[in-house]
């Protein structure tokens, strides 16, 4: 058992999800998944649109778009979280696969791909650049892919300094100089920046459609949102919908999702 698939044996990634703070990255995320599909669709609302999930997990994504009525394909290297989403819907084709390889998936087959976690998890550029053009290479022409990082920033102000490890870090060669968290696979996670991402969607030629944080501030005071009312909670949602694309927010957040068309 490698790191990762160890890590999620033992992680409730569900309860993560189902957070607040969860909740807040899985609308603001499917907002412009929506946008992506309506402009698929076009004027055509019957129209087949063919997605893939890769590191689907769980099926936080894949299931509830299965249950829309999409053809949804959805592939996860981790045999427990597999599992756990084959039970949610038989209507789901589910496969194992590696990001890095998606063996079987054929060249241009979905109008919209999604791949919101197997960034978090690659520890170099060349591992990330392959999983980014395995997801291209399946895409269709005019197609979208909604690819998920794990911002730097965060895990420096979070884990190094309120969480106490800042001295270790230094010590152990967690940051280079410009404070860039270095990581390897017994990290479990992987940190980018903004030039980072830029830097792999030059290298995959691929479209940039919009850049986008899910989350903004939403990791920074998860017990704030604990103690909101239902309908503040929904208010908090549409703020962080509305800046969503600031660009002088987007790297401090926990999460970056980059918006790709495949031309």
């Amino acid at each position: 058992m490698n790191p990762i698939e160890e890590y999620y044996g033992k992680f409730n990634e569900e309860k993560r999800l189902n957070s607040r703070h969860g909740q807040v990255e899985y609308l603001v995320t499917m907002k412009y998944a929506d946008e992506c599909l309506d402009i698929l669709a076009g004027d055509d609302p019957g129209k087949k649109i063919r997605i893939l999930d890769i590191g689907a997990g769980t099926g936080r994504y894949a299931v509830p778009l299965v249950e829309r009525g999409y053809e949804v394909t959805a592939v996860e290297p981790v045999k427990h979280n597999l599992k756990r989403m084959q039970k949610k819907s038989d209507k789901l084709v589910c496969l194992q696969r590696d990001a890095r390889k998606l063996k079987g998936l054929e060249n241009e087959s979905f109008d919209l791909t999604l791949m919101l976690g197997p960034m978090y998890h690659l520890f170099s550029y060349e591992d990330k650049l392959k999983a980014l053009n395995e997801a291209a290479r399946v895409t269709k022409l005019g197609g979208y892919i909604l690819v998920g990082y794990c911002m730097n920033e965060y895990a420096v102000v979070t884990y190094a300094l309120n969480e106490g490890h800042f001295s270790e870090c230094l010590d152990t060669g967690r940051f280079d100089e410009s404070f860039h968290t270095i990581s390897e696979e017994k990290d479990i996670y992987d940190y980018v920046r903004v030039e980072d991402i830029d830097r792999l969607k030059e290298g995959s030629r691929l479209s940039r459609y919009k850049l986008i944080s899910p989350d903004g501030p939403t990791n920074y005071i998860r017990k704030t949102l604990k103690g909101l009312t239902e309908s503040e909670f929904e208010r908090y949602v549409d703020y962080v919908a509305s800046i969503a694309e600031r660009a002088d927010l987007i790297g401090a957040a926990a999460h970056t999702v980059d918006i790709l068309i495949k031309k």
